[in-house]
């Protein structure tokens, strides 16, 4: 089996969610994110595209119900014993099968949970789950089990570690390529490349890269160029290991650095300190944020700034690498030790169309935050 935690791991993340279901007075947890299910049984697939999903109950009894492809795949990646499948055909309902089952595990009537904040539920398959389930009472409780996931343990401080490495070694390809001339297809395909050859992941998104004008741009978008003789280069990616994410972020001028170039790196180097000084066990995340805004807010680049500094990683899955919480205005989540954040600092200035952003992955530990990049914060020029 492809299990990467060990069964104990395993059995104490079930008693971690029971245990909050009983507080909650709560007697089961629809779930539908496939981070929940990946971290609670190591399940892994991208089945979720589909109609699925993972029932426990406070007595820690487990079924899934999906579809016939994600039998095996369910039997070979996760502990789940019990897995029902719905067939698909033209009037299937996949919500009236769900509703069997928790009549059968004796929940009618019963406070039932649901993950509806889900990108394995969509809203459709929500308005069905509704309809079909109109007669129990739910609760939307689609952060029980991402709060749980926040605090890391060592098994997944590892991954977390070696997505890292694997991050590092990408930005360095990325160096060694970022020059006149060079097409961005081919500073993706070594980046991505060394990430594959170090027994790495697909990310949760895709890697962003784009140079020019686009340069400004934090989205990936399709379609490449080379860089020019005079020019800038922007990217985003993730080193990935067991989907546990470890993000970079950077702009590399080309060529020669703009005045605003400098400007903007010495600017992102400051509140990048400050971020990561702010980042320790007592704060919240919004004080992180407020470093950012502090700094940035008292120079001339105050209209390049975005409204969000960053946000913590860990195991995700498509479409986005982005975990919960956000680091934005005083947001009021406690910052506690082995949390994992990524803090980017972005500047994106449209009266100059100069990028300038450094981004980095902290690891919060007992009284501040560890780098869990080895690379230099130096501006490098291709």
């Amino acid at each position: 089996m492809a299990l990467h935690f060990s069964k104990k791991e395993f059995q104490d993340r079930e008693k971690s969610v029971t245990n909050s279901l009983i507080e909650k007075n709560l007697d089961a947890l629809l779930i539908f994110r496939q981070e929940s299910m990946y971290w609670l049984t190591g399940y892994d697939t991208f089945g979720y595209v589909f109609f699925q999903c993972l029932v426990l109950t406070s007595k820690g009894e487990k079924i899934l119900l999906t579809r016939t492809p994600d039998l095996r795949q369910a039997q070979n990646t996760s502990i789940i014993k019990d897995i029902r499948i719905w067939v698909d055909k033209d009037d299937a309902s996949p919500s009236e099968e769900l509703k069997k089952i928790l009549y059968e595990l004796n929940l009618g009537k019963k406070n039932i949970g649901v993950e509806y904040e889900s990108y394995g539920l969509t809203g459709g398959n929500a308005l069905r789950l509704n309809q079909s389930l109109k007669d129990f009472s739910m609760k939307d409780e689609s952060l029980l089990i991402s709060k749980l996931r926040l605090v890391k343990s060592p098994s997944e401080l590892s991954y977390v570690k070696k997505a890292g490495h694997l991050a590092d070694k990408a930005l360095e390809k990325a160096w060694e390529l970022a020059h006149p001339g060079t097409d961005e297809s081919s500073i993706l395909a070594a980046m991505q490349g060394e990430i594959f050859s170090g027994g790495g992941d697909y990310p949760g998104n895709e890697f962003i890269i784009g140079s020019g004008e686009d340069a400004l741009l934090c989205r990936y978008f399709s379609g490449r160029k080379k860089l020019k003789d005079l020019d800038q280069l922007t990217i985003e990616f993730a080193g990935v290991y067991r989907h546990y994410h470890s993000a970079l972020m950077r702009t590399i001028p080309i060529g020669k650095a703009k005045k605003e170039h400098l400007e903007m790196h010495q600017l992102c180097t400051e509140t990048l300190h400050a971020c990561s000084s702010a980042l320790k066990p007592g704060n919240l995340a919004g004080d992180i944020f407020e470093a950012h805004r502090k700094i940035i807010d008292n120079s001339k680049y105050k209209s390049a700034r975005l409204n969000a500094c960053g946000y913590s990683l860990g195991t995700t899955f498509a479409p986005n690498w982005m975990d919960w919480p956000m680091l934005y205005a005083n947001n009021a989540v406690p910052i506690a030790m082995n949390q994992v954040f990524f803090m980017h600092m972005i500047l994106m200035h449209s009266e100059s169309k100069t990028a300038m952003n450094l981004g980095e992955t902290y690891l919060v530990t007992k009284d501040g935050c560890e780098r869990l990049g080895k690379l230099s914060l130096d501006l490098v020029i291709g």
